[in-house]
C-alpha cells in the first residue's frame, strides 16, 4: 500500500512546464534509458525506467528514477523526493492511484511490481542508507517541510518478466 503523505508549505520550486513539454521531455529521458541505461547514473547511482498509468488521465506514463538495493531480494527502493519541492512528483500519485498498474524496466527486462510505502525505523533506516550512498539526497529532505515517501518496490513473483524489444 502507498500512503499518499501531506503536501508541504515550502520547497524549491520546479519549473512550470507545458504539459506537452514535459512528455516529450519524458520520451527523450526513456528513449535514453533504453539506449545507455546501464551506464547512465544521478547522483552516483542506477537508474530504472518506472512505468504506471496516469491517476487522472489513465494513460501510460515512463519515468526515469535513481534506485536503492534493498535488503530484499528482488525489490528497488526509490524516494519521491522532486528535488525537495513541497508536492509529491506525479510519478508518486499515479503508483498510489494505480498500486496494482506498476512496474519497471531495468536490465532490458519488465517487472510487475508491488508498491510500498516505508514508515517508521524502516524508513528512517532506509532514508540513512540513502544519503550514505547518495549524499546530495540529503538536501532535499532540508528543503522542504513534507515528508519525503520511501517506497519499496516488489517484485511480483507471479508473473515473469518480459524482454523489452
Amino acid at each position: 500500500m502507498v500512503e499518499v503523505t501531506p503536501r508541504g508549505t515550502r520547497g524549491r520550486a520546479l519549473p512550470k512546464l507545458p504539459p506537452w513539454l514535459l512528455n516529450a521531455a519524458n520520451g527523450i529521458s526513456a528513449f535514453a534509458y533504453r539506449r545507455f541505461g546501464a551506464r547512465m547514473r544521478v547522483q552516483g547511482r542506477p537508474l530504472l525506467l518506472l512505468h504506471t498509468v496516469g491517476g487522472r488521465s489513465g494513460r501510460r506514463r515512463q519515468t526515469v528514477l535513481g534506485w536503492f538495493p534493498d535488503e530484499r531480494p528482488g525489490s528497488w527502493i526509490v524516494t519521491a523526493t522532486a528535488a525537495g519541492s513541497p508536492g509529491h512528483p506525479a510519478w508518486f500519485h499515479n503508483i498510489a492511484r494505480h498500486p496494482d498498474r506498476v512496474s519497471v524496466e531495468i536490465g532490458g527486462n519488465v517487472v510487475q511490481v508491488r508498491p510500498e510505502s516505508l514508515r517508521g525505523a524502516e524508513r528512517e533506516a532506509a532514508w540513512d542508507k540513502i544519503v550514505a550512498l547518495a549524499p546530495g539526497y540529503a538536501g532535499y529532505r532540508t528543503s522542504t517541510d513534507r515528508e519525503i515517501p520511501v517506497v519499496r518496490l516488489v517484485a511480483d513473483t507471479r508473473l515473469s518478466p518480459s524482454r523489452v524489444a
